[in-house]
């Protein structure tokens, strides 16, 4: 019969190789390991190993939350000058949401590293999207306290940015947002809206707009508000820069 002492420092071998692998994989190095082992410990493993010195990742979730919140909008408000502060809230907000953190976690495979109490882990905690969700700022937490902003920023430039670059959350953007940052990233134009007619009873009325680039019209729309009929023709003139650039 094994000694529990032996199998205790076989499992922690293999979880200190993981945590090897897992930095060479990111091309990060941590300088104090213990926060990083701390940003993927949940809470049932501490309460179940009470007498090792092991603390959870709540504090450094906290932490983390914070920073992707100063980064992604540091982020965004460079990238998007003409965004009003609404659209760049929402746009932050599909950024940092539970969904996309866990596929960001996913993707680095996070749930593999996570210690878990065997409670949790027989209920799938491992896959729990609110755990994963946590541990990925947990992460960004541990990162920033051991190297930095700096290498928080390229950690995110690696794994988030991209997603944003390639328009994964242009859809919580209406599309006069994405008309105007589309053009301010391409062309440098500029965009007018004009109604053109006004139809219908007072009532009931429908409008009929249109939007130009340096004077070329690129859409036109027609809607029962004149916000409708904007967004709309914003819709059509989209659609149609998107089709010459494929």
């Amino acid at each position: 019969m094994r000694k529990p002492h032996k199998d205790y420092w076989k499992a922690s071998q293999r979880k200190s190789e993981k945590f090897k692998q897992f930095q060479q994989k990111l091309g990060i190095q941590f300088n104090d390991e213990k926060l990083l082992k701390q940003a993927f410990t949940h809470s049932s493993y501490v309460n179940e190993h009470r007498k090792k010195p092991h603390e959870d990742n709540e504090r450094l979730e906290f932490l983390g939350d914070a920073v992707l919140e100063l980064t992604v909008s540091h982020f965004l408000f460079k990238k998007y000058p003409l965004l009003s502060e609404g659209d760049l809230t929402k746009l932050r907000a599909a950024i940092v949401c539970e969904p996309s953190l866990v596929t960001f976690a996913n993707e680095l495979e996070f749930g593999q590293l996570v210690l878990l109490g065997k409670g949790e882990e027989m209920t799938g905690g491992r896959m729990r999207p609110a755990l994963l969700a946590d541990v990925f700022e947990a992460f960004v937490g541990a990162l920033f306290l051991d190297q930095g902003m700096e290498q928080v920023l390229q950690f995110l430039e690696n794994i988030v940015f991209p997603k944003v670059n390639s328009g994964a959350f242009s859809h919580v953007m209406d599309y006069k947002s994405q008309l105007q940052e589309l053009v301010q990233r391409n062309t440098k134009g500029q965009l007018e809206y004009k109604i053109l007619k006004e139809k219908g009873p007072a009532h009931s009325k429908e409008f009929v707009s249109q939007v130009a680039l340096n004077g070329d019209v690129l859409g036109t729309g027609e809607g029962r508000s004149k916000k409708e009929a904007e967004q709309l023709a914003a819709q059509m003139a989209l659609m149609a820069l998107r089709q010459q650039t494929e």
